[in-house]
């Protein structure tokens, strides 16, 4: 059993309580820290808490505490972080880790030099239709990847302190795109360094300092690519979406909006159809099960048991710290309008990969480019000369 303190009342907070409370069951908010205090007394009665306060080391120092859950603004995670090694108790943390991977690297450097437990909550790696996905591309089943896409757009966050971008760190670039680089990153093998990025970023709606639009290609050192679109300015609630390319074989995932699940309404019965659902009335796109279809409850199950079992979660501090290097050369390409290096003065993956050889062996005077069936019946190949380079096509009787 875990004993949770959730440092964080509002909208991510009482989501993480919701999980926590709803799969495995035996586990327990037993304490909130809340910057004010009636949303730490709300949070307490909703949740049956036995213990809350305005004062964070108070709560993260309670003795009946074992783990601390952060789901609080992304300015104060590191002084969480600090207070967790300080008191020595295992620490999970809401995305992004930190602002810049500056900051993230510290993060990680303290929780390791403490000796706690540290894990990283990307709930989005963690969705059922991402873990099965995740399991045939490690099968082989699509492959050597070529590319990976993850889309997340919507009309913005719930809380004031996202549209700061002093508080935040950014837009919806680190926002969303934090999201995204550690699901491609993921598909593509997280022991294959993300080398560059280019990345065009801009504030087309809102009146905020920051961007509320994005789209970046991250390039690896095997010769893969990474792809991210986020948006705080589309219209039509929450688009998540991935794709996986490979050398044999291609997977599409559509995690929320266009489900399977659709439904007309004049808006006669309840207000609440789906995280960041524009309407509740006309043809609306509702999701069945929203705790485990964001991957929450996979994600917290993991957490507890490697937590328990002595063991790293399948996202850890230092998978935080590349999502926000990566997004740092995001932010500096956005800027430069060129490709900009990622800076990883900490890497444990490989190092010096080549792409691999696109060659496919036909026959000993040839190379494949491609075996097809036509309309008319053809059963033929496109082939390529070793010697010459000419390119043929040749019928197989």
């Amino acid at each position: 059993m875990q004993r949770i303190a959730m440092l964080g009342g509002g909208f991510i907070g009482r989501f993480y309580a919701e999980s926590i409370h709803g799969q495995r069951s035996r586990d327990k908010v037993v304490a909130i820290y809340a910057r004010r205090q009636e949303t730490a007394d709300k949070f307490k009665a909703d949740y049956g808490c036995d213990f809350a306060s305005t004062d964070m080391e108070e709560v993260i120092a309670h003795p009946d505490v074992d783990m601390v859950c952060i789901a609080l603004p992304n300015n104060i995670h590191e002084t969480a972080v600090n207070l967790c090694a300080k008191h020595k108790k295992s620490v999970v943390c809401t995305k992004p880790l930190g602002r810049t991977g500056e900051e993230a690297l510290r993060m990680m450097k303290t929780v390791e030099e403490a000796g706690i437990f540290a894990g990283y909550l990307e709930d989005l790696c963690y969705t059922p239709k991402f873990l099965k996905s995740l399991e045939s591309v490690k099968n082989g089943a699509l492959g050597r990847i070529l590319w990976a896409k993850s889309r997340e757009t919507h009309p913005g966050p719930h809380s004031d302190w996202f549209w700061d971008k002093e508080q935040a760190g950014g837009g919806c670039m680190l926002d969303l795109g934090c999201h995204c680089v550690e699901i491609a990153r993921n598909f593509i093998g997280k022991d294959v360094k993300p080398v560059e990025v280019m990345c065009w970023a801009a504030t087309q709606v809102k009146p905020i300092d920051a961007e509320d639009h994005a789209i970046a290609l991250v390039k690896y050192e095997n010769g893969a690519i990474g792809q991210f679109e986020v948006s705080w300015t589309f219209r039509g609630g929450m688009d998540l979406r991935d794709e996986v390319m490979g050398t044999e074989g291609t997977i599409w995932i559509n995690n929320f909006l266009r489900t399977g699940f659709e439904m007309f309404s004049t808006g006669k019965g309840g207000d609440y159809i789906a995280e960041k659902a524009e309407s509740n009335t006309g043809w609306l796109f509702p999701v069945g099960d929203e705790v485990n279809d964001l991957g929450y409850n996979h994600m917290f199950t993991d957490m507890f048991k490697s937590q328990e079992e002595g063991r790293e979660p399948a996202e850890t501090f230092y998978d935080g710290y590349v999502v926000n290097a990566v997004l740092d050369a995001a932010y500096k390409s956005a800027e430069t309008k060129q490709w900009e290096k990622v800076h990883l003065p900490v890497w444990r993956g490989q190092e010096g990969l080549k792409p691999e050889s696109t060659l496919v062996e036909y026959d000993a005077d040839h190379y494949l480019i491609k075996q097809e069936m036509t309309h008319d019946g053809r059963n033929k190949v496109i082939l390529k000369e070793k010697a010459g380079g000419k390119i043929i096509e040749r019928d197989i009787v």
